[in-house]
């Protein structure tokens, strides 16, 4: 095969007007040139046969994953696989198998080889991750940071196959030598193992998805989730600024994913206001006859009434006997009632979750009188204006109880007592 290229070189120099004889190896670099002109015609050839073939028999198909796997990066990479495979193989024919030459281009083609074979993989498994990207098991979770992990695998082999080409060596003998190194390599690459390992306890346990909106207050974290990658999570405030966090810090340390609140269809209310205890008295007839005529308090009031009849006739008792016991009702429980019945009648709460009016533990500022509850929307702007309207009421009707919210004294407090 060598001879009949040769002969047919030596013919187009004598042609061209050259003397073969006198022009050393230029017959040997024009066949080479030849080789290269066929390997990158028969290259752009499958180009378009993949292209257009694969691309109709693709289209014809109903599944979409398809045309994720087949995509037009995917095809290109694959055809150009077989250009420098095509000239090592023909490369022979143009020059002889002791040159010089030769043993330069066969080094530099098998590490062109190792390069568009790691380039091809690599758009698969681009297209592979894309494809599970698509699948709801997998909405939300940290693809890019996995298939950074992939193509990082594949380029850390391919590094290591082409310095074994350049040197000459085996790889597994490189390896062993990378071996007593291995500390320098887990240094330098610190990051990018402990972001891979984070990736996936944090794709695993379920901790983390994109989308999420997560809070981590020491890293000025609170906001919703938009990448996952190997060495970062890029994480959008709600002021619009971007914080990224490595992934290791959110397996290492503790952080809140506010998701399972918004799947549950409730958020949480838990507020209070704090009383002036010197308004806290028993409530008069009267009293509770102003409040009888509260339509969210006339079922209370009665049923209360009845109850302390009941329990003054079981024990012989007048209710005008001026005594004062344990049945008797107070403004503060009048007001707690009251408001535990505008919370499950008036607003918008989420009904099949706690709900509840408490007092906690008395303090020198008053006594908190604390809300618990959940509304029935999980949007922000509505959650706040939900809880603004209920305290916009609470603090407008405490005073329709005889009670006083409990402040500390202003500078026009200290003019009227002045005056």
């Amino acid at each position: 095969m060598q001879k009949v290229v040769k002969h047919w070189i030596d013919a187009l120099l004598n042609y061209a007007g050259f003397d073969p004889s006198q022009v050393d190896g230029i017959d040997q670099w024009v066949a080479f040139l030849f080789v290269v002109l066929i390997a990158f015609a028969v290259d752009a050839l499958l180009g378009f046969i993949l292209l257009r073939g694969v691309k109709r028999i693709v289209a014809r198909t109903k599944a979409g994953w398809d045309d994720m796997l087949f995509s037009d990066r995917v095809l290109r990479r694959m055809s150009h696989v077989f250009t420098p495979i095509l000239i090592y193989i023909l490369l022979p024919v143009a020059f002889p198998r002791e040159s010089e030459a030769l043993r330069i281009l066969v080094r530099v083609l098998q590490i062109g080889i190792v390069v568009v074979i790691f380039r091809f993989i690599s758009a698969v498994i681009y297209s592979a991750f894309e494809i599970m990207a698509q699948r709801p098991a997998w909405q939300g979770k940290p693809i890019k940071g996995l298939r950074q992990t992939g193509q990082g695998i594949v380029m850390l082999i391919c590094a290591v196959l082409i310095v074994s080409i350049l040197i000459g060596k085996s790889p597994a003998i490189l390896l062993t030598s990378l071996g007593a190194s291995a500390a320098i390599v887990m240094l330098i690459f610190r990051d990018s193992i402990l972001g891979f390992v984070s990736g996936i306890q944090l794709s695993a346990n379920d901790m983390l998805k994109v989308g999420d909106w997560i809070s981590m207050p020491k890293y000025g974290a609170d906001g919703t989730v938009e990448e996952v990658s190997l060495t970062t999570v890029k994480v959008r405030n709600f002021d619009n600024t971007i914080v990224t966090v490595p992934p290791y810090l959110l397996v290492s340390e503790s952080f809140q994913n506010w998701k399972a609140m918004q799947l549950s269809g409730g958020r949480r209310v838990k507020r209070s206001i704090n009383i002036d205890m010197t308004s806290v008295k028993f409530c008069t007839a009267e009293m509770l006859e102003k409040y009888r005529k509260i339509d969210l308090l006339k079922g209370y009031i009665e049923a209360r009434q009845r109850d302390i009849e009941q329990y003054n006739a079981a024990r012989g008792l007048r209710p005008d006997d001026g005594r004062v016991d344990g049945r008797h009702q107070t403004n503060l429980g009048v007001f707690r009632a009251y408001l535990t019945e505008y919370l499950r009648q008036e607003v918008r709460i989420n009904r099949n979750m706690t709900l509840m009016v408490r007092q906690l533990q008395p303090t020198e500022t008053g006594l908190p009188m604390e809300l618990y509850f959940f509304t029935s929307t999980v949007d922000w702007v509505a959650y706040e204006t939900v809880q603004s309207d209920v305290f916009d009421h609470v603090l407008a009707v405490i005073s329709v109880f005889d009670l006083r919210v409990f402040q500390n004294p202003s500078g026009s407090d200290l003019q009227r007592l002045g005056s």
